[in-house]
C-alpha cells in the first residue's frame, strides 16, 4: 500500500530504517493492506537506501540516535503513536553503550508520549544459563534495556531476532569455510546438534513486528520469539541440496575456537562469541522457549527456500 499522508493512519516512527531491522519492518508497513504514516530515523538521508524510502512517501529524519542527542530524540518522536526501537552494538562493540542508548530511546518515546514500543531484543546469556555463562554481552545488553522497557510504564512488546540466514552469505561472518582441500565445512565450537533459530531478517523479521501493531489489542509486556529452528547438522544439508556443494560441520575444541577469532576481534568480544555458542548449544539460543506463530497468508521463508534462492558465490568459491 501506499504510505498515507492522512492525520488519522497510524504514525509510526523506525530506528535504523536503513539497516537490517528497520529496513525489513518498513517493507512490511508498506506491503500491508492498512494505511500507514512512517517516519524514519537515518544518520544519512543522502544514501540511496534513504533516497529510496523518500521515494516511498517516507517522511525522512536526518538524526544520530546517540545520548548527547537525547532532547532532539524526544522531539523527534513526538507525534508518533509507535516506535520501533533496535541498537546496532556490532557498530562500536561497547554493551554498556547500547544499554544506554536504548534505555534513552525508551525515556524519548515517554516523553514524546508515545502509545506503544516495539523493541529488538534478545535473550539474557546469563540469566537463561543461571550464571554460567556471563560474557554473552551483545546478548544480556539487549535483555536490560527489555527489562527497562517493561518498566517504563509504556506498552512495549520485545520482538527477538534469530539467527540470520543472511549473514552465512558473508565470508566475514559466514560460519561455512573453505578448508584447504577444497571441501566446506561450518566450523564453530559446539555440536552439529546445537539448534539455531535461522531467519531471512532482511526479507521476514519485519513480519512479526506488523504482526505486533496490528494486534487488535497490543501485546504489552510480551516476547516475541522469530525463525526457523533447525540443528546445525540441517542448516549444512539443506545448504548443501540447495548449492550443489558439500558442507558439513566440524566442530572445533573451544580454545581452538577462542585463538581463531583471537586476531579479528577484540578480547571481550571473543569471550562474548564463545559464551553465546555454548550457552545456545547448552540451554537453547532463546533459552528453550518455542518460536512465535505469524498469523496470515504470507509466512516467513523457510531455510530451503531461502538457501535455493540466494547468492553463495562469494562464500562457496571453488578457488
Amino acid at each position: 500500500m501506499t504510505i498515507s499522508q492522512d492525520s488519522s493512519a497510524p504514525l509510526v516512527a523506525v530506528v535504523g530504517a536503513t539497516g537490517v531491522q528497520g529496513g525489513t519492518v518498513i517493507k512490511a508497513l508498506l506491503d500491508s493492506n492498512k494505511p500507514y504514516r512512517i517516519r524514519a530515523f537515518t544518520r544519512d538521508r543522502e544514501k540511496p537506501a534513504a533516497q529510496a524510502l523518500v521515494a516511498e512517501g517516507v517522511e525522512i529524519v536526518n538524526l544520530s540516535i546517540v545520548l548527547d542527542k537525547a532532547k532532539e530524540v524526544v522531539t523527534a518522536f513526538v507525534g508518533a503513536d509507535v516506535v520501533f526501537l533496535v541498537t546496532n552494538f556490532f557498530e562500536h562493540l561497547d554493551a554498556d553503550r547500547e544499554t544506554a542508548e536504548g534505555k534513552m530511546m525508551i525515556d524519548a518515546a515517554k516523553s514524546a508520549g508515545v502509545t506503544a514500543i516495539v523493541w529488538s531484543g534478545l535473550p539474557n546469556c546469563a540469566k537463561i544459563s543461571n550464571g554460567k555463562y556471563t560474557h554473552g554481552v551483545h546478548f544480556d545488553g539487549k535483555a536490560a534495556v527489555s527489562e527497562y522497557g517493561r518498566q517504563s510504564g509504556v506498552p512495549f512488546v520485545d520482538v527477538q531476532c534469530g539467527y540470520y540466514a543472511n549473514d552465512m552469505l558473508n565470508p566475514k561472518r559466514s560460519p561455512i569455510q573453505r578448508k584447504d582441500n577444497g571441501s566446506f565445512a561450518m566450523i564453530v565450537p559446539v555440536d552439529a546438534g546445537t539448534v539455531l533459530p535461522v531467519i531471512d531478517a532482511v526479507g521476514d523479521y519485519g513480519l512479526y513486528v506488523r504482526q505486533v501493531i496490528e494486534a487488535s489489542v497490543f501485546p504489552d509486556g510480551e516476547e516475541f520469539r522469530t525463525g526457523e529452528y533447525l540443528t546445525l547438522r540441517e542448516i549444512a544439508a539443506q545448504v548443501s541440496q540447495a548449492t550443489g556443494k558439500r558442507i558439513v560441520v566440524e566442530q572445533i575444541p573451544l580454545e581452538m575456537f577462542r585463538e581463531a577469532i583471537a586476531t579479528k576481534m577484540p578480547p571481550h568480544i571473543v569471550l562474548d562469541f564463545c559464551d553465546v555458542w555454548k550457552c545456545t548449544e547448552e540451554f537453547g539460543f532463546y533459552g528453550g522457549k518455542p518460536i512465535s506463530g505469524l498469523e496470515g497468508e504470507r509466512q516467513p521463508v523457510t531455510l530451503k527456500n531461502f538457501a535455493a534462492e540466494a547468492d553463495w558465490s562469494q562464500v562457496l568459491a571453488s578457488s
